[in-house]
């Protein structure tokens, strides 16, 4: 009697897939990530301002601070367009808007601090030194075209302006400019952060040129239908 030597054929196991977010899921993931990060550096300066890290000139230091976090804040928000070029990111428009409204909210505080901390509401000293200093000019100048953006940040006032809202909103570059100018005649002697703000609008501006953008975007298209295309054969294989 011979051994019957049986084989069997291993069942092919599914491939183990990670679980995806919900939409829902990921909005609101996103959500905690933006508001995290626009609420970050107010919250480290006011712990720095309790614990008095802030050095021996603690008013010129949250001046300082609080509007590098405005620019840093805006420039976050001119990126949000050209991730949408490049990456194909949709949930730019959502991002952009937010991360605007927390530039203007810090653009406020360091105003603030500026005429209050500084001067003690003393209003006429306050339009004196706007008028004397250069940079206060320029950084009083793009308060005042970041407050037209603001106030119509809303889907309505979109929707109410139609294409005037997109020209307007366009200022938000010569605003970036101004905020710029702004930081490197503030600083004095202590170039190398403005300049790097002054390259990242160069570049942003750049990447939202008609041509540049048409060649970024041919671009994306073609790497994405290569993925898919690499992808179904991938799978016919299997």
């Amino acid at each position: 009697m011979t051994d019957q030597i049986t084989t069997t054929t291993p069942r092919p196991t599914a491939a183990r897939t990670r679980p995806r977010l919900s939409r829902d899921a990921q909005r609101r993931l996103l959500r905690v990530v933006y508001h995290a990060a626009g609420l970050f550096p107010l919250a480290w300066l006011i712990f720095d301002f309790w614990f008095g890290f802030l050095g021996p000139e603690p008013i010129r230091a949250m001046i300082l601070r609080s509007g590098k976090a405005a620019i840093i804040m805006l420039m976050l928000s001119l990126a949000c367009t050209p991730a949408n070029i490049i990456f194909g990111w949709k949930q730019a428009v959502v991002v952009r808007r937010a991360l605007g409204l927390y530039a203007f909210m810090y653009v406020c505080i360091h105003l603030l601090i500026f005429v209050w901390l500084d001067y003690g509401f003393m209003l006429g000293l306050v339009v004196e030194e706007i008028i004397k200093r250069r940079y206060a000019v320029v950084g009083f100048a793009a308060f005042l075209l970041l407050i037209p953006l603001a106030l119509t940040s809303t889907k309505n006032s979109q929707r109410q302006l139609g294409k005037r809202w997109i020209t307007l909103h366009k200022s938000v570059y010569l605003i970036a400019v101004l905020a710029v100018i702004h930081y490197i005649w503030l600083v004095k002697n202590a170039y190398t952060q403005p300049f790097i703000f002054a390259g990242i609008v160069a570049l942003l501006f750049f990447i939202r040129l008609t041509p540049v953008k048409q060649f970024l975007i041919t671009t994306r298209r073609r790497i994405e239908n290569r993925r898919k295309i690499a992808k179904a054969r991938k799978i016919e294989r299997a």
